[in-house]
């Protein structure tokens, strides 16, 4: 345990500070700093299934429920300076004796000078009754610093009397970063029984682990995916971007000591259908690091307080788990109604603040790729400069765009070939979407196939063209709404212009 988490509980218990609210899982971590913190002090611990427990030895002392406990020590304080050791009553804290005893034990603490007892609740959930708001200070263990990790390598290293060279080190402290000491402990020794040393190669057992984490939360999805960037059909603008930004994460240790800031993230704009999905999968598949999908929806709760708390746990599992490329998709819908009145307004708009802060704020190697078709309710301060590294607008494709785009879906289904004249189908799917070409050339291999021809022709996708609907024409409002936005934004087109 850290010295400075000490020295941070003993100032708050010196503040006066009743209850200390820890979210942690390594309970004996905890109870390792309250010792240190009341090395003089009297601690007693209660525990759901055997009650009263010497905080020592943890031998139970006397059988009882939260209340009864509650009811046992609160007195203590008169006697001498006292802890109370409270461990996973999250679900006790909604019952209103508790919260009136734990209420009195926190207003004896505050107004009674011949009066010493300090509430420690340790739970991995955050539950926060109203009428306690007040007396609660939530404490976070502060995850590993770089320095911190390296030191816990190091020592790991020296302990299994192993050889390991310094770039290995460096890469895998990276790979571990946003996890605690004690996931990355355990991952060190499952490495070492893996194969007896720490090479390049744990940086995958890393990987796996860390999905371990997503899937147990169920904060965030695990997107699994087999698209990568030659599957994008133009938009060579973004394309390149990603690709310089992709050497930067491939060599990220050595980007950092050359001064190399870490990528932040992208915002890609623009009409449905277009790719701006594929493009997030093409980037963690660039990047060659895990994609976890970000719905802000799954995050609201019904508690004063949860929807933020669940929001807190999302950000940080994501950094837990960095790098990856954290996607939110339709970005405007999960912050629809931000700055507007009403309750679950304000509970959006906290989540919002919530997401720029740690936006600006943060320091990990979470890429963020933000997708959206409308932002023009979006609030402005989310779409300046610091935000996102670039902000990107997604056109309907033009005729170069469509040729590519309609080869690609041609050659994953094996019926491209040399006389499909793609000049004839250029000209008659303009307007048409990555979507709107892709079902063309679906919908004319299923038919070729149901008529029992091997091959396909011009003539066979012509038709399927004149049978679909493009968006052009299905959405033509809504995209004059989009195109009237973008056009009062500075945004860089993701597709290079075309040459005429």
């Amino acid at each position: 345990m850290k010295r400075s988490t000490v020295d941070i509980l003993a100032s708050y218990i010196d503040a006066l500070h009743p209850i200390i609210y820890i979210n942690h899982f390594d309970f004996n971590v905890i109870d390792d700093a309250i010792a240190r913190v009341g090395e003089n002090v009297k601690c007693v611990e209660f525990n759901n299934a055997l009650g009263l427990l010497d905080f020592k030895t943890k031998s139970p002392m006397y059988e009882c429920d939260l209340e009864q406990f509650l009811k046992l020590t609160m007195d203590d304080g008169f006697e001498q300076e006292t802890f109370l050791v409270l461990k996973d009553v999250h679900n006790e804290l909604n019952n209103p004796k508790i919260i009136a005893l734990l209420k009195r034990i926190a207003e004896n603490n505050l107004y009674k000078d011949n009066y010493n007892a300090a509430i420690f609740i340790l739970s991995e959930v955050t539950v926060i009754p109203c009428e306690l708001e007040n007396y609660i200070t939530v404490f976070d263990i502060p995850l590993p610093t770089a320095s911190e990790i390296l030191n816990i390598i190091n020592n790991f290293i020296i302990d299994m009397d192993i050889v390991v060279e310094q770039e290995t080190i460096d890469d895998i402290a990276l790979s571990l970063k946003g996890l605690n000491e004690f996931q990355i402990k355990q991952i060190l020794n499952l490495a070492y029984q893996d194969g007896g040393c720490i090479d390049q190669e744990d940086k995958l057992l890393i990987l796996k682990e860390k999905e371990q984490f997503i899937k147990k939360s169920g904060m965030l999805e695990l997107v699994h995916f087999t698209e990568d960037i030659d599957d994008i059909g133009g938009l060579e603008n973004l394309k390149e971007w990603l690709k310089r930004k992709a050497k930067v994460f491939a060599n990220l240790d050595k980007a950092i000591k050359f001064g190399v800031d870490v990528p932040k993230g992208i915002m890609i704009i623009g009409m449905p259908g277009c790719g701006k999905s594929l493009t997030a999968k093409a980037t963690a598949s660039l990047f060659e690091i895990p994609l976890v999908r970000l719905d802000v929806g799954r995050l609201l709760g019904k508690y004063v307080g949860e929807s933020e708390e669940n929001m807190r746990r999302a950000l940080k599992l994501s950094e837990a788990i960095s790098p990856c490329v954290l996607w939110i998709d339709e970005i405007e819908k999960a912050f629809a109604g931000v700055g507007s009145d009403g309750g679950g307004n304000d509970v959006t708009t906290r989540l919002f603040g919530q997401f720029l802060t740690w936006m600006q704020e943060k320091e990990n190697t979470v890429f963020i790729v933000a997708t959206a078709n409308d932002i023009s309710r979006m609030p402005p301060e989310f779409l300046r400069k610091g935000r996102f590294d670039e902000l990107f607008f997604v056109d309907l494709p033009n005729g170069e765009e469509r040729r590519k785009i309609l080869d690609i879906h041609l050659k994953k289904r094996r019926k491209w070939h040399k006389n499909i004249n793609s000049i004839i189908l250029i000209k008659e799917t303009e307007g048409f979407n990555g979507a709107d070409l892709e079902a063309v050339v679906k919908d004319t291999i299923e038919l070729a196939f149901i008529e029992g021809r091997d091959t396909i022709t011009t003539d066979d996708l012509l038709k399927s063209v004149k049978d679909t609907k493009s968006i052009s024409s299905t959405l033509k409002e809504k995209i004059a709404e989009i195109k009237s936005t973008i056009d009062k934004i500075d945004i860089k087109p993701a597709s290079k212009q075309e040459v005429r």
